[in-house]
């Protein structure tokens, strides 16, 4: 199990007994109760060599059956069977499952896309005490566990480095997180399946279901529904042409992306070739928000609002966390008059409001590196809704939490509608260098906050709502039991 050294008894902290991991084990409880029982995840081909060699780490100082590689083994079915065994035996009066169900953690070592698939199938399992998870920064972007505290470099894989981050999620504190549902309805290609549609290569996190309601205008024959959702950001234009270029080489190339340096620079020189860096500060871009889609907002539950978007605006961000492309804040820290001015509340991360930010082109981007650098604040929002009819383009390019792909856009008189809306709340684990912050967190600047703007569920009702409640997280987020988590950041 464990050798005799001091570290290993410290170790025993994060211990689970085969008894609870695998169906059928011999009870055989150890001498103590575990203080912070983990299950580890890992992407085993993020970060070139570094997942494998963290997953090696992992199971060298903990028991083997509760570290797992999710390019062989899938979440939803370990949780499930994990939480399975722990209520069954807690009906026969274990006392040491119940202990380890209350304080249980999990720790995700990926990209922002394997994060966002554990805290999916968590979401998905609706428990009275979800876990926590702590994130270890193995992608590119890494802007899930930079906003907790946790770094954007890769880590160490060493075991003095395992047993470091151990030792911070012991200490860690819980956060709520909000979790943000999104629509997209569009016409079903012609001569192209739906589930995935044709040439069309939608994120993992999107799927193809029947029609919402029956009082859905869109949900009528020819038109297909596609649900999915996101914890971090859904960005529209420049910034996500330059990640679906950086996407569409790692496919060709991935053996040039093993290194999470080099695939930074390759990505900063993608911005530059693609044209966005050169676009005009002052004269709208060729292919600028306002020309291709009309926004609409819902700041009061029920109540859409046209949003006013500058036409230099060419790329638009629904932000949730305050990292935003490998860990810049785009909506920055506006004074306290301009919050009263404007209406705007602080960022909290379980407010229920989505940030809506916009850019201009990469150099607006890179006044981020400045201490106060910020984007374009176009709104907050309990709902966002985007409308695409016949105009400027034939199509435009999207982002959910790092997975891009090219949007077809109407060429007659189809509309495409992609809708975001708040769905529910998960448990991060915070380090005490967490940028996030909880409208609960009495060290954060609540006293700009506008109460009256909470999300609550309060006023929605019918069908539309009654199906999105039927709606289930891990159903929109849950990746095909084929996907090569190769290509999964």
């Amino acid at each position: 199990m464990l050798g005799d050294s001091k570290l290993d008894q410290i170790l025993c902290e994060y211990y689970i007994p085969n008894y609870i991991l695998v169906p059928g084990s011999e009870i055989k409880k150890p001498p103590w109760v575990p203080s912070c029982p983990v299950l580890v995840f890992i992407n085993s081909k993020s970060g070139g060599q570094l997942g494998g060699n963290l997953l090696s780490t992992y199971r060298s100082v903990l028991n083997t059956n509760q570290v797992f590689d999710l390019g062989e083994t899938k979440p939803d079915k370990v949780l499930h069977q994990i939480y399975a065994s722990l209520g069954s035996l807690k009906q026969r009066g274990d006392v040491l499952a119940s202990a380890i169900e209350n304080s249980l953690r999990i720790i995700v070592a990926g990209g922002d896309g394997t994060a966002g698939w554990l805290l999916s199938v968590i979401s998905d399992l609706k428990l009275p005490r979800p876990p926590p998870v702590a994130t270890v920064p193995l992608g590119t972007g890494n802007n899930l566990p930079f906003s907790f505290g946790w770094g954007k470099k890769n880590p160490g894989t060493n075991r003095q480095s395992v047993f470091s981050f151990l030792e911070q999620v012991r200490n860690a504190n819980e956060m709520k997180i909000d979790s943000w549902h999104i629509i997209m309805r569009m016409r079903s290609p012609k001569g192209g399946s739906c589930d995935p549609i044709g040439p069309l290569e939608l994120p993992h996190s999107l799927h193809a279901f029947h029609r919402i309601s029956q009082t859905d205008k869109l949900g009528k024959d020819g038109y297909h529904t596609f649900r999915g959702g996101f914890w971090n950001y859904f960005s529209m234009g420049l910034d996500a042409q330059i990640s679906y270029a950086f996407h569409s080489e790692r496919k060709l190339h991935p053996e040039k992306f093993r290194n999470q340096l080099i695939n930074q620079s390759t990505y900063v020189k993608l911005g530059c070739t693609r044209g966005w860096l050169f676009s005009s500060l002052f004269r709208p871009s060729p292919m600028n928000i306002a020309q291709l889609t009309k926004v609409k907002v819902m700041k009061k539950l029920g109540q859409w609002e046209d949003l006013k978007i500058p036409r230099s605006i060419g790329s638009i961000v629904c932000l949730n966390l305050p990292s935003f492309s490998g860990g810049f804040n785009p909506w920055g820290t506006p004074y306290r008059k301009k919050f009263l001015n404007r209406g705007l509340t602080p960022p909290f991360v379980d407010d229920g409001l989505i940030e809506i930010v916009g850019f201009r082109n990469v150099l607006h981007g890179l006044v981020l590196l400045a201490p106060n650098g910020h984007g374009h604040r176009l709104a907050q929002a309990n709902a966002v809704r985007f409308e695409f009819k016949k105009g400027a383009a034939n199509h435009t390019f999207m982002r959910i939490d790092g997975e891009p792909w090219k949007q077809p856009l109407p060429a007659d008189d189809d509309t495409v509608v992609v809708e975001i809306s708040h769905f529910g709340q998960v448990s991060m684990l915070a380090t005490p260098s967490c940028r996030s912050r909880s409208v609960s967190d009495p060290s954060s600047p609540t006293a700009c906050y506008d109460e009256d703007g909470n999300s609550t569920d309060e006023g929605e009702t019918g069908d539309d709502f009654e199906e999105k409640r039927k709606f289930g997280a891990a159903e929109s987020f849950k990746f095909p039991d084929e996907l090569d988590i190769a290509h999964l950041s």
